[in-house]
Protein backbone atom coordinates (compact mmCIF):
# COMPACT_ATOMS: atom_id res chain seq x y z
CA UNK A 1 0.00 0.00 0.00
CA UNK A 2 1.32 3.41 -0.97
CA UNK A 3 1.96 6.13 1.58
CA UNK A 4 -0.32 9.01 0.53
CA UNK A 5 0.85 12.38 1.85
CA UNK A 6 -0.41 15.90 1.25
CA UNK A 7 2.45 18.24 0.42
CA UNK A 8 2.26 22.03 0.10
CA UNK A 9 2.57 23.03 -3.58
CA UNK A 10 4.64 26.16 -2.90
CA UNK A 11 6.38 25.46 0.42
CA UNK A 12 6.82 21.68 0.58
CA UNK A 13 7.50 20.20 4.00
CA UNK A 14 11.15 19.17 4.37
CA UNK A 15 10.36 16.00 6.33
CA UNK A 16 8.12 14.73 3.52
CA UNK A 17 10.80 15.45 0.94
CA UNK A 18 13.41 13.56 2.97
CA UNK A 19 11.03 10.62 3.31
CA UNK A 20 10.44 10.63 -0.45
CA UNK A 21 14.19 10.80 -1.16
CA UNK A 22 14.85 7.83 1.15
CA UNK A 23 12.09 5.77 -0.49
CA UNK A 24 13.62 6.48 -3.91
CA UNK A 25 17.12 5.50 -2.73
CA UNK A 26 15.69 2.23 -1.39
CA UNK A 27 14.23 1.28 -4.79
CA UNK A 28 10.73 2.68 -4.45
CA UNK A 29 8.53 4.09 -7.19
CA UNK A 30 6.70 7.31 -6.34
CA UNK A 31 4.08 9.59 -7.87
CA UNK A 32 5.06 13.25 -7.85
CA UNK A 33 3.64 16.52 -9.18
CA UNK A 34 5.40 18.47 -11.92
CA UNK A 35 4.70 21.66 -13.82
CA UNK A 36 2.97 19.70 -16.59
CA UNK A 37 1.31 16.67 -14.93
CA UNK A 38 1.84 14.03 -12.29
CA UNK A 39 4.77 11.74 -13.02
CA UNK A 40 6.17 8.42 -11.89
CA UNK A 41 9.72 8.59 -10.56
CA UNK A 42 12.48 6.25 -9.44
CA UNK A 43 16.23 6.09 -8.87
CA UNK A 44 18.30 6.35 -12.03
CA UNK A 45 20.36 3.26 -11.27
CA UNK A 46 17.51 0.95 -10.21
CA UNK A 47 16.69 -1.40 -13.06
CA UNK A 48 13.83 -3.13 -11.21
CA UNK A 49 12.13 0.19 -10.40
CA UNK A 50 12.44 1.26 -14.04
CA UNK A 51 10.72 -1.96 -15.12
CA UNK A 52 7.93 -1.30 -12.63
CA UNK A 53 7.33 2.12 -14.16
CA UNK A 54 7.23 0.61 -17.64
CA UNK A 55 4.74 -2.01 -16.42
CA UNK A 56 2.43 0.68 -14.98
CA UNK A 57 2.67 2.61 -18.24
CA UNK A 58 2.27 -0.52 -20.39
CA UNK A 59 5.36 0.32 -22.46
CA UNK A 60 8.52 -1.59 -23.33
CA UNK A 61 12.21 -0.62 -23.37
CA UNK A 62 11.73 1.31 -26.61
CA UNK A 63 9.77 3.93 -24.64
CA UNK A 64 12.39 6.26 -23.23
CA UNK A 65 12.07 7.81 -19.79
CA UNK A 66 13.01 11.40 -18.89
CA UNK A 67 15.83 12.40 -16.57
CA UNK A 68 14.61 15.18 -14.29
CA UNK A 69 17.45 17.42 -13.11
CA UNK A 70 17.75 20.05 -10.39
CA UNK A 71 19.65 22.56 -12.50
CA UNK A 72 21.92 23.11 -15.49
CA UNK A 73 24.99 21.70 -13.74
CA UNK A 74 23.26 18.33 -13.43
CA UNK A 75 22.24 18.41 -17.08
CA UNK A 76 25.88 19.10 -17.96
CA UNK A 77 26.95 16.04 -15.97
CA UNK A 78 24.64 13.65 -17.80
CA UNK A 79 24.46 15.16 -21.31
CA UNK A 80 26.84 16.71 -23.81
CA UNK A 81 26.18 20.46 -23.88
CA UNK A 82 28.08 22.97 -26.03
CA UNK A 83 28.09 26.73 -25.52
CA UNK A 84 25.12 27.47 -27.81
CA UNK A 85 23.05 24.72 -26.20
CA UNK A 86 23.98 25.95 -22.72
CA UNK A 87 22.72 29.45 -23.53
CA UNK A 88 19.43 28.06 -24.82
CA UNK A 89 19.01 25.85 -21.75
CA UNK A 90 19.80 28.76 -19.44
CA UNK A 91 17.05 30.81 -21.11
CA UNK A 92 14.40 28.09 -20.82
CA UNK A 93 15.04 26.32 -17.51
CA UNK A 94 13.35 25.73 -15.19
CA UNK A 95 10.38 25.27 -17.50
CA UNK A 96 7.94 22.90 -19.15
CA UNK A 97 10.42 21.57 -21.69
CA UNK A 98 12.03 18.21 -22.35
CA UNK A 99 15.30 18.44 -24.26
CA UNK A 100 16.74 15.57 -26.28
CA UNK A 101 20.51 15.53 -25.83
CA UNK A 102 23.36 13.08 -26.30
CA UNK A 103 23.97 11.24 -23.03
CA UNK A 104 27.34 10.92 -21.29
CA UNK A 105 28.96 7.80 -19.88
CA UNK A 106 27.45 8.70 -16.48
CA UNK A 107 24.17 7.21 -17.71
CA UNK A 108 23.27 3.50 -17.79
CA UNK A 109 22.98 2.33 -21.40
CA UNK A 110 19.47 0.98 -20.75
CA UNK A 111 18.06 4.51 -20.34
CA UNK A 112 19.58 5.83 -23.59
CA UNK A 113 18.12 5.61 -27.07
CA UNK A 114 19.64 2.34 -28.36
CA UNK A 115 20.90 3.83 -31.63
CA UNK A 116 21.30 7.56 -31.04
CA UNK A 117 22.52 7.31 -27.41
CA UNK A 118 20.28 10.23 -26.51
CA UNK A 119 18.05 10.92 -23.53
CA UNK A 120 15.34 13.41 -22.63
CA UNK A 121 16.25 15.81 -19.82
CA UNK A 122 14.30 18.53 -18.07
CA UNK A 123 14.43 20.99 -15.18
CA UNK A 124 10.81 21.34 -14.02
CA UNK A 125 9.32 24.63 -12.88
CA UNK A 126 7.54 23.18 -9.83
CA UNK A 127 8.49 23.91 -6.22
CA UNK A 128 7.80 20.39 -4.96
CA UNK A 129 9.78 18.67 -7.71
CA UNK A 130 12.77 21.01 -7.44
CA UNK A 131 12.83 20.64 -3.65
CA UNK A 132 12.68 16.85 -3.97
CA UNK A 133 15.57 16.88 -6.45
CA UNK A 134 17.57 19.02 -4.01
CA UNK A 135 16.80 16.60 -1.14
CA UNK A 136 17.75 13.62 -3.31
CA UNK A 137 20.88 15.41 -4.57
CA UNK A 138 20.79 13.54 -7.87
CA UNK A 139 18.51 13.36 -10.92
CA UNK A 140 15.27 11.37 -10.95
CA UNK A 141 14.23 9.04 -13.75
CA UNK A 142 10.60 9.82 -14.62
CA UNK A 143 7.67 9.13 -16.91
CA UNK A 144 4.30 10.86 -17.26
CA UNK A 145 1.76 9.15 -14.99
CA UNK A 146 -0.45 7.62 -17.66
CA UNK A 147 -1.79 4.20 -16.67
CA UNK A 148 -1.71 1.52 -19.38
CA UNK A 149 -4.85 1.81 -21.47
CA UNK A 150 -5.61 5.43 -20.48
CA UNK A 151 -5.36 8.30 -22.95
CA UNK A 152 -4.22 10.97 -20.51
CA UNK A 153 -2.45 11.36 -17.16
CA UNK A 154 -4.12 11.06 -13.77
CA UNK A 155 -4.64 14.49 -12.24
CA UNK A 156 -5.54 13.97 -8.55
CA UNK A 157 -3.72 12.26 -5.70
CA UNK A 158 -6.80 10.30 -4.61
CA UNK A 159 -7.23 9.10 -8.19
CA UNK A 160 -3.65 7.85 -8.24
CA UNK A 161 -4.22 6.01 -4.96
CA UNK A 162 -7.41 4.39 -6.25
CA UNK A 163 -5.68 3.12 -9.39
CA UNK A 164 -2.13 2.38 -8.23
CA UNK A 165 -2.15 1.93 -4.46
CA UNK A 166 -0.48 -1.48 -4.54
CA UNK A 167 2.07 -0.52 -7.20
CA UNK A 168 3.66 2.54 -5.59
CA UNK A 169 5.53 3.25 -2.37
CA UNK A 170 4.58 6.94 -2.10
CA UNK A 171 2.18 9.51 -3.54
CA UNK A 172 3.15 13.17 -3.11
CA UNK A 173 -0.24 14.85 -3.39
CA UNK A 174 -0.39 18.62 -3.91
CA UNK A 175 -3.87 18.70 -5.43
CA UNK A 176 -4.95 18.86 -9.03
CA UNK A 177 -2.11 18.70 -11.52
CA UNK A 178 -2.34 19.60 -15.21
CA UNK A 179 -2.54 17.30 -18.18
CA UNK A 180 -0.74 19.27 -20.90
CA UNK A 181 2.61 17.69 -21.78
CA UNK A 182 5.98 19.41 -21.96
CA UNK A 183 7.32 20.85 -25.18
CA UNK A 184 9.92 18.40 -26.52
CA UNK A 185 12.90 19.79 -28.43
CA UNK A 186 15.77 17.88 -30.03
CA UNK A 187 19.06 19.71 -29.45
CA UNK A 188 21.39 17.17 -31.03
CA UNK A 189 21.55 18.94 -34.39
CA UNK A 190 22.89 22.30 -35.55
CA UNK A 191 19.52 23.93 -34.79
CA UNK A 192 16.74 23.10 -32.31
CA UNK A 193 14.11 20.78 -33.79
CA UNK A 194 10.56 20.70 -32.42
CA UNK A 195 9.46 17.16 -31.61
CA UNK A 196 6.23 18.02 -29.75
CA UNK A 197 4.54 21.34 -28.98
CA UNK A 198 3.29 21.50 -25.41
CA UNK A 199 3.27 23.80 -22.39
CA UNK A 200 6.67 25.39 -22.97
CA UNK A 201 6.57 28.48 -25.18
CA UNK A 202 8.23 28.16 -28.59
CA UNK A 203 9.46 31.76 -28.87
CA UNK A 204 12.54 31.37 -26.58
CA UNK A 205 13.65 28.51 -28.84
CA UNK A 206 13.18 30.44 -32.06
CA UNK A 207 10.54 27.94 -33.14
CA UNK A 208 7.39 30.08 -33.06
Amino acid sequence: MAQHVSIHPDNPQARLLQRAAEIIRQGGVIALPTDSSYALGCHLGDKAAVERIRAIRGVDERHLLTLMCRDLSQIGQFARVDNATYRLLKATTPGSYTFILEGTRELPRRVLHPKRKTIGLRVPAHAVTLALLAALDEPLLTSTLIVAGDEGPLTEGWEIQDRLDSQLELILDCGNCGIEPTTVVDLTGALPTLVRAGLGALAPLGLD
